[in-house]
């Protein structure tokens, strides 16, 4: 069984506010997407994806990870699920992992907890809440929504029975605003 990880990196960011789109914002000598894709690549998936759209972020791609534009973004984050899980199916791969690059904080161990848990809808659970990274098996890819803002978290509520939870450490933050950065830089 293969296994990629999914970044999902192509929304506007509109809540930031600040100089820079967030994903690009500085955050701990890297920008913040540079820390999701870091983590993803240090779990040593077979493949390493990142999802992108309204910003530019070829630049800040490192070797080994590959690139997946979503021409549809703004119709929400299932469409970038669907675009990062198309390419992975196509790739030849049995499960995705799915994070954000807008959550610096999620570490390798939480990316690693997930992948290796078993069940086709894998949730992280900081501190008794959901968050991403999740695991997708193939068998549920074609319940996925096609548009929206709610991807894996559709499925959850649809088939609460599957859900595997993996209790992780680290911090699940979304760095939104420009105040959600600096309260942990």
């Amino acid at each position: 069984m293969t296994i990629a990880a999914v970044v999902l990196a192509a929304g506007a960011g509109i809540r930031f506010g600040g100089d820079t789109h967030k994903l690009r914002a500085p955050f701990q000598g890297r920008t913040v997407v540079q820390h999701a894709l870091g983590a993803a690549l240090e779990a040593e998936f077979d493949e390493v994806y990142i999802v992108t759209g309204a910003v530019e972020l070829r630049d800040l791609i490192p070797d080994g990870v590959v690139l997946v534009e979503n021409h549809s973004w703004e119709l929400g984050q299932a469409t970038s699920l669907r675009a990062g899980v198309f390419v992975a199916e196509n790739d030849g791969h049995d499960a995705v992992v799915i994070g954000l690059g807008d959550q610096p904080l999620v570490g390798v161990e939480s990316w690693r907890a997930v992948a290796e848990a078993e069940g086709d809808l894998v949730t992280a659970v900081y501190r008794g809440r959901r968050s991403p990274p999740v695991k997708l098996g193939s068998a549920v890819w074609p319940l996925l929504p096609t548009s929206g803002d709610a991807g894996a978290r559709i499925l959850m509520q649809m088939r609460p029975g599957q859900v595997t939870e993996v209790s992780c450490g680290g911090e699940p933050v979304d760095f939104d605003t420009v105040q959600d950065l600096e309260a942990w830089s």
